[in-house]
């Protein structure tokens, strides 16, 4: 257990702390990510301000929604309209690239070390930067699935062509009756493959990538592994955070960094073996 007087920021400058990083990435045998939202923000992808207003006028102008994130809640009254909305929402957040060229920075330095990416991102912007696909887990789903809402079996289902089909024919917050998504199975509505409640379907390929994660896990225990955390928030720390404070705790080899806005923080037991850096992602590994 850690003690209750939990985090600290190191005192250390900022340009000490990008060396130190520097030297942990290089020297560095293995390299687990652990990658949150704050990672896809820094890249561009904002769910608030002209990103939203430029793409949703008209939900905006009629439901006087402030954001990207709670819109997707509303309790639309038909699925045509439900579906107008998610589908401009998956198209910008998951088929269409981020603005900024953060997740290919990340790649660079990563590329020729042995890495696997731990994430709760769902907008699938490693794979598409070059992350072999076969090193990363995506343990909160993704936005390219879909699945039953029931749910009634453990499958899910690329939406990529008929997304794209939605957001062509749409018209008045509305798209055709023919494109609503039902279950192959037992023809009730499909619903987003997303880690909202019980519901959420964890497939065959979530599974595969699951183990895969633990073995990295167990190939590289005791070894001199970087756990190296962008952008995690406090929403779940129990999938990244708690887990690489705790390994990085059990491992003197170890070494845990983090890069966050305001949450650059670590237990003071692995504080001597920590860089915690308070500031932009894409702006740390530009000068990485």
């Amino acid at each position: 257990m850690f003690s209750k007087t939990t985090t600290m920021k190191s005192t250390s400058s900022y340009w000490d702390k990008i060396e130190k990083l520097k030297m942990a990435i290089q020297n560095a045998d293995a390299i687990l990510i652990g990658a949150g939202a704050g990672l896809s923000a820094s890249a561009g992808f904002t769910y608030s301000g002209k990103r939203f207003e430029d793409n949703f006028p008209d939900f905006i102008e009629t439901y006087g929604f402030r954001d990207m994130y709670s819109a997707g809640f509303y309790p639309y009254k038909t699925l045509e309209e439900h579906w107008a909305y998610w589908s401009r929402y998956i198209y910008i957040n998951r088929y269409m690239d981020a603005p900024k060229p953060v997740y290919h920075k990340l790649y660079d330095l990563m590329k020729d070390k042995d890495y696997f990416v731990l994430t709760t991102n769902v907008d699938h912007c490693f794979q598409k930067a070059g992350f072999d696909k076969h090193r990363l887990f995506y343990t909160q789903g993704d936005y390219g699935l879909w699945q039953c809402s029931k749910p009634c079996h453990n499958k899910t289902y690329d939406n990529e062509a008929v997304v794209k089909k939605m957001v062509a024919q749409q018209e008045n917050m509305s798209i055709p009756s023919e494109l609503v998504p039902y279950c192959p199975i037992c023809g009730a509505p499909m619903s987003m493959n997303l880690r909202a409640d019980n519901t959420f379907v964890e497939d065959r390929g979530w599974h595969i990538a699951a183990s895969r994660y633990q073995d990295f896990i167990r190939r590289h225990k005791g070894g001199n592994i970087l756990y190296l955390e962008l952008g995690v928030g406090g929403n779940t720390p129990g999938i990244i955070k708690y887990p690489f404070w705790q390994m990085t705790a059990a491992n003197p080899k170890a070494v845990y960094a983090c890069v966050n806005y305001g949450e650059a923080v670590c237990p003071k037991e692995i504080e001597r073996q920590a860089i915690c850096m308070d500031g932009d992602i894409g702006e740390v590994l530009e000068l990485l």
